[in-house]
């Protein structure tokens, strides 16, 4: 579905189900989600929207500005700049460059960030799973487009690669969110009760994310 908010154009993925109450969620990447009780007319999903307007275009706004200030073309060389865990690092301080061509370079990174990310998940999703009392059935790290995270119905947890740009405490975000999705598969009420009980700040780490995320790319 698509509509106009303040001549921007925007477009809705609208999930019909058994539920009671109509919710809207924005990802740290921008991509809107209304989650509708079955029957709900277009009319009331674009008011439902239109709610929340000011939101939703700030948190987009944001969203372009972080474009905007992302490096168009990376500079694969010994001192091109990187961000790993937050903070930018010459790519040399990252990997090997010895006499690399710029697709060895960007493949050698890319394995750099998935193994980086790997390790630091298996490090710090122990506490948090013993908080919570729950354990996934695997823990993977892939590439996404659109999600940090994912928690699936098999308790299967997996985690963007990029997230080895961001801060540790940013990880750990993204960990809790998921792993409090082993108790709460929805983004409900208590979801978002359970997550604040381990991070109260976590609003502000879903901030960083929806303004630096599209940065955090090779």
């Amino acid at each position: 579905m698509k509509l106009q908010l303040d001549n921007r154009s925007i477009e809705l993925n609208v999930l019909y189900g058994v539920r009671k109450k109509l919710s809207l969620q924005m990802d740290a990447m921008g991509h809107i989600t209304v989650k509708a009780p079955n029957g709900t007319s277009d009319e009331l999903i674009v008011q439902a929207v239109k709610q929340h307007e000011k939101e939703i275009l700030r948190r987009l706004q944001a969203l372009d500005a972080a474009a905007e200030a992302a490096p168009k073309v990376r500079d694969y060389e010994e001192e091109g700049k990187f961000l790993h865990l937050g903070k930018f690092y010459s790519l040399h301080d990252l990997i090997d460059t010895d006499g690399l061509s710029e697709e060895e370079l960007k493949l050698n990174l890319r394995k750099f960030y998935f193994s980086s990310l790997k390790k630091l998940v298996n490090e710090r999703i122990k506490p948090y799973q013993d908080m919570l009392k729950v354990k996934p059935k695997t823990i993977d790290i892939v590439e996404s487009a659109t999600k940090w995270g994912s928690c699936s119905s098999s308790k299967k947890l997996t985690f963007n690669y990029r997230l080895a740009m961001a801060p540790l405490e940013v990880i750990d975000y993204v960990i809790i969110h998921e792993l409090c999705h082993l108790t709460h598969m929805n983004h409900d009420r208590s979801f978002w009760r359970l997550l604040g009980s381990i991070m109260p700040d976590y609003k502000e780490k879903e901030e960083y994310l929806a303004r630096y995320g599209q940065a955090m790319t090779l």
